[in-house]
């Protein structure tokens, strides 16, 4: 009974980390593809932070949070 409670409290958590890693994601995009150079570099590390915080709690791989770290910082230069 207590492994139910203790999987369902981590998969909301879980849910909610994802959601805002996606949010800060889809942010930093939208001013990536307005051209908002200052406020798309703020929103990468935002975004990176993020990442970083969510191996840190296990919600997704450290290599998965590198890949997505790598692609947002070659968008925030092509801008």
């Amino acid at each position: 009974m207590k492994r139910i409670k203790t999987n369902e409290k981590a998969r909301l958590r879980n849910k909610a980390v994802k959601s805002s890693l996606k949010t800060a994601i889809r942010k930093f995009r939208e001013a990536a593809e307005a051209g908002d150079k200052e406020k798309a570099v703020v929103l990468a590390q935002d975004a990176s932070r993020k990442l970083d915080k969510a191996v840190s709690k296990g919600v997704i791989h450290a290599n998965q949070a590198a890949n997505k770290k790598s692609a947002l910082a070659r968008r925030a230069n092509q801008i």
